[in-house]
C-alpha cells in the first residue's frame, strides 16, 4: 500500500461512510417505491454507490 497521509485517510474513512449511507438509503427507498421506473431508479443508484464504495476500499488494502 502506498503511504497515505492521516487527512487523506479521514477523507476515505469519509467518503466510504458517506457511500455505504447513500446505498442503505436508496434501497430503503426502492423497496417503498409502486412505481417500477423510481423503484430501478434507487436499485441502481445503490449498486453505483455500492461500488463506488469497494472502489475507495481498494484504496485500504
Amino acid at each position: 500500500m502506498a503511504n497515505i497521509s492521516e487527512l487523506e485517510l479521514q477523507n476515505l474513512r469519509h467518503l466510504i461512510g458517506g457511500y455505504d449511507t447513500t446505498s442503505c438509503k436508496m434501497e430503503e427507498y426502492a423497496k417503498c417505491c409502486q412505481d417500477g421506473q423510481i423503484k430501478q431508479f434507487f436499485e441502481k443508484g445503490a449498486q453505483t454507490a455500492k461500488q463506488n464504495k469497494q472502489a475507495l476500499m481498494k484504496f485500504l488494502q
